[in-house]
Order: C-alpha cells, then structure tokens, then sequence
C-alpha cells in the first residue's frame, strides 16, 4: 500500500471520528432538551394546574429551538462557504455547550415565577442557533473528505452521531426516571446537562485536529470563494434547495413526533411509567446505530434517490401500525414500534442525506445550501410536528389517527420531494460551478479505487 493511500486513510479515520464523536455530543445536548420538555419541563418551569397547557407551553419552548435554527444556518452556513469548514463546526460545537450547560442551572417557576420560562426560552434559542448549522458541516466534512465510492458510508457518520447522541440522553432520563420523583425533578435531571460540558471538551479536542476539506481549498487556492453565499444560492440553486427541504420534512417531522410527542403521550395519556418512552428510544437509538451506516453504505451502491424513497415509504404505510402498536398499552410495543420507525424509516433517510444533500449544491454554496435548505424545513417539521400532535391529540379526546395521518402526510412529501430530483452518487464535489452550468462529463477513467465518475451531472 502507498504512503499516499496509507496517508489518506488515517486522515479519514480521523475525520470519521470528528464528525462522529462531534455530532454525538452536540445532538446529546440538543435530544436532552426534547427528552427534558416531555417529563421535566412541563412540570417545574411553568405554573402548575393546567397539565395540558403546561405540556403544551413545554412543546412551545422545543419548537422555538427549531424556529431558530434556519437562522443559524445562514449565518454559520455563508460563514462555512467563506472560511471553511472546519473552523465553523468548533464555533458551533462552543455554542451549543454553553447554551445546555446553563439550562442545567435554570431556576424553577416555584423559586423565581415568570423567570424560569423566560430564561430557559433564551438559552433554547442560543442552542437552536447554534445547531442550525451542525448536521450540515459535519455532514459536508465527512462528504468532502471521503473517497468517492464510500462516501455514502463516510457521510452517514453524523447521522450515526445524532444516535448516539440520543441514545445517550435517551438512556440517561430511563435511569433518572428510576429515582424518586422528589429527586429526580428536585436536581437529578439537571445533572446530563451539566455533564455535557465535559463531553464538549472532548469533541473539541477531536475536531481541532482534523484537517480542512480538499473542495474548499481548491476554492480558495483559485480565489473562487464567493463573497455572498446566500445571495449566489439563491440566484442558481432554487430547484435543489427546494428538493433538500422537500426530502428533510419526514425524517425531521416523523422522527420528533415519535422521539418527544410519544414520550408525553405514554405517560399522560396511556398513563405507563415514565420509564417506557426513554427506554423504547434508547433500543431503537441502538437500532439505527447499526442501520444508519447500513443504508448509507447501500446508497453507494443502488444510489441515494432508492434508499431515500423506501425511507420515506416506509415511514407512510408504518404511521398507522405505529400507533395500533404503542396503543397496546404495553412496553413490548411501544419499543417495537419505535425500533421499527425511527430504526427503519427514518435512519434510511438519515443515513442517505449526508451525501445525497452534500451533492445537491456546487462546493461554493454547499454549507449554505445545505443547512439552510435542511432547517428550514427542520423548523417547519420537526419544530412544529411535536407541537401539532399535542394539539391533534387533545382535540380528539387523546386519539392518535390524526398524529398518524400529519406523519404520513409529511411522508407524502419527502415522496414527491425526492422523485423529482435526480440521482447524484457519482458526482466530484470539488467542483464549484453552479448547477445551471453545462455537464461535464469526467469521462470512464477509473479513480484509485476503481470508480467511475462518467456520470457527473448536477441538478438543474
């Protein structure tokens, strides 16, 4: 084996686990927040009495986060095309550490009244604004930096972050939850946010030794880095940001109605411990560990419109079986259900997106293309799902259909979404031309790993 080959796999190997470890802890955070505001929040940080507006006012605060997060990724997004990616992903991993280490300190309605609320909205904003643009650069560093014919695999790495990020928080609060309840909300829940200020560390110390991507040097050794992203994206990439937000609606949507409304349906509806909705997300957190790089590995070989469409399938004709399952009323199937959902159907998506996203935009608007286009509809689904849910829920008594049908519904379009565009798996993304530009045929020479570019064709 070369030096040259030897070389390139150790520095991917450390990329891997940039974005890896990176992306765990950031999404430790941001899924302990979720987790908090189904068992915790509604309970302590505002005024007792009303259990529903209580619930609903916690929702309110998760969807906030996810409002915010389109901000985020334009800014860190044009930041990203601008200076490059590796600088962005420590800013933001900064941010998001020190927003979930001081909601872990927020006072409750019972000590200081309106105050609680009011500070755990501002740091939940900070947090929101800072993972605006996470997914996305740790999304682009895998896909950059990967070897043409894995990067399917290499890319889905930070979807494997986001799992053990939940599974971590999930698996935290099923412990938690074991305690007395005086304890448990009285301090012990505070602890994993507190605790994230260590993880923190150790993924800064990670990400700071990785290198930034070949696609953005070639932008800057060829001054062709623009000067406004948001401005470029908008004038050439309309089509393609239009078929990311599409394709992100159900694994953002579906993925937050299962992982955060179904914690607080369980428990308050269904009236089961505590413990079951944690514990059923950990196992299907678990799940998806594995299924993730699975179906991005797969994506390199039947392409990534195939994976995404059977994720986005998959998760429309399973809404009703969801739901028929967690009404057993049992442990067996809410687990089963959630495995089979979040494992299955959404990490199809997510574990597709990393490269098929990073592909959709030319290398001088990627970051800004990807994270705008990716939490714009973050915000629009996963943000307001949960919260839709609740409403849904409580108009019909504490019925599920009309939850299974806003899950199928926005199943539906990531369908459509993803249909429309064409395939991109054997793309060069160093390229940095805009995708109304002529298709470049890279010709049927092999690379060193024997794959085949012939097909280098942008959307457009």
């Amino acid at each position: 084996m070369s030096t040259k080959k030897q070389n390139t796999r150790r520095s991917m190997k450390t990329v891997a686990a940039a974005t890896l470890v990176g992306s765990a802890l950031e999404w430790f955070d941001y899924f302990l927040y979720g987790t908090a505001a189904a068992l915790v929040f509604n309970e302590i940080m505002f005024p007792k009495g009303h259990e529903f507006v209580s619930t609903l006012l916690a929702f309110s605060t998760l969807a906030l986060g996810f409002v915010v997060r389109p901000f985020g990724a334009i800014y860190f997004g044009q930041l990203g095309d601008k200076i490059g990616r590796k600088k962005v992903l420590v800013i933001t991993l900064l941010i998001m550490g020190f927003a979930t280490t001081l909601i872990g300190l927020v006072p409750t309605y019972e000590s200081v009244g309106v105050w609680a609320p009011i500070m755990l909205v501002v740091l939940r904003l900070i947090q929101g604004f800072g993972a605006g643009a996470e997914f996305g650069g740790a999304a682009i560093l895998s896909a950059e930096s990967a070897p043409a014919n894995r990067r399917g695999f290499y890319s889905s790495f930070p979807g494997v972050g986001v799992y053990i990020g939940l599974l971590l928080s999930a698996a935290t609060f099923t412990i938690l939850t074991q305690l007395p309840k005086e304890i448990f909300f009285g301090w012990a829940w505070r602890i994993p946010f507190l605790f994230s200020a260590l993880l923190v560390v150790v993924a800064l110390v990670i990400r700071l030794r990785i290198s930034e991507t070949e696609a953005f040097e070639k932008l800057s050794e060829t001054e062709s880095v623009s000067k406004s992203p948001l401005r470029d994206l908008v004038r050439t990439e309309r089509r393609s940001l239009f078929i990311v937000a599409g394709a992100q609606v159900a694994q953002s949507g579906v993925a937050y109605v299962y992982q955060t409304f179904v914690i607080a349906y369980i428990v308050g509806t269904l009236h089961m411990a505590p413990s079951v909705g944690p514990l059923a997300v950990a196992v299907a957190a678990a799940v998806a560990m594995f299924t993730t790089p699975m179906f991005g590995a797969l994506s390199d070989r039947v392409g990534r419109r195939a994976v995404y469409l059977f994720g986005a399938i998959f998760s429309a004709l399973f809404a009703f079986p969801f739901f028929w399952l967690v009404n057993t009323g049992t442990t067996w199937g809410v687990i089963t259900a959630m495995t089979l959902g979040v494992g299955v159907g959404v990490a199809s998506m997510l574990g597709t997106q990393g490269a098929f996203f990073s592909e959709v935009f030319p290398s001088k608007v990627r970051f800004s293309g990807l994270s705008l286009g990716r939490e714009i509809s973050a915000a629009a689904s996963g943000g307001i799902a949960p919260l839709a849910a609740v409403i849904f829920s409580g108009m019909t008594g504490g019925q599920t259909w009309p939850v299974a049908c806003l899950a199928m519904g926005m199943s539906l379009i990531t369908l459509i979404a993803v249909a429309s565009a064409r395939e991109t798996y054997n793309l060069d993304l160093t390229q940095f031309a805009d995708s109304s530009d002529n298709v470049q045929n890279l010709g049927k020479d092999a690379d060193s790993e024997g794959f085949n570019h012939s097909h280098n064709t942008r959307l457009g």
